[in-house]
């Protein structure tokens, strides 16, 4: 059963996720922020007994929020990576890869001209390989932490727009 469109005649969203830290992170940032601060405080009377701490631990959470900002999505027949958007037309090939799969597509004989949106504490990623003659971009590599359905949520959005005709009234 195919999900049905929505009144604007878009396919509704087949694959949403947001890649935000995990709490570790937040509570390794937020106690390394207090120490910082209390390093700076140091028994100090006066302003520099409060000033580090609510200049530090507001900038560090604001700092993990940006860090855990991005959205990754399938919806509207192309893949959208924070404000990137790619139209699931130029979608060739998805590949899911684990981490040894992503090092090695990262590693030493990544290509320079690929788009990359990596997040270290994701470990699934997926290969996007592109058929756009116009475009220099070989491939995306994007960090998700549902590889496989990501990647059919994909090559799904692919061919609905393939088989949909081109023409714009």
């Amino acid at each position: 059963m195919s999900p049905s469109p929505s009144p604007s005649g878009a396919p509704p969203a087949t694959y949403a996720e947001r890649l935000s830290l995990p709490w570790w992170l937040w509570l390794g940032g937020l106690a390394a922020a207090v120490l910082l601060a209390a390093e700076v405080w140091l028994g100090a009377p006066g302003v520099r007994a409060w000033l580090p701490f609510a200049v530090l631990l507001p900038a560090t959470v604001a700092g993990l929020a940006w860090l855990g900002r991005i959205r990754v999505a399938v919806r509207d027949g192309e893949l959208r990576v924070d404000d990137a958007r790619l139209p699931a037309r130029f979608v060739a090939d998805v590949v899911p890869l684990d981490a040894a799969g992503r090092r090695e597509v990262l590693g030493v004989g990544a290509d320079p001209l690929a788009f990359v949106v990596q997040r270290p504490w994701v470990a699934g990623a997926v290969q996007v390989v592109l058929d756009d003659p116009a475009d220099p971009t070989p491939f995306w590599v994007v960090s998700t932490r549902r590889p496989v359905e990501l990647a059919t949520a994909l090559i799904a959005a692919r061919d609905a727009a393939r088989a949909r005709p081109t023409g714009r009234g």
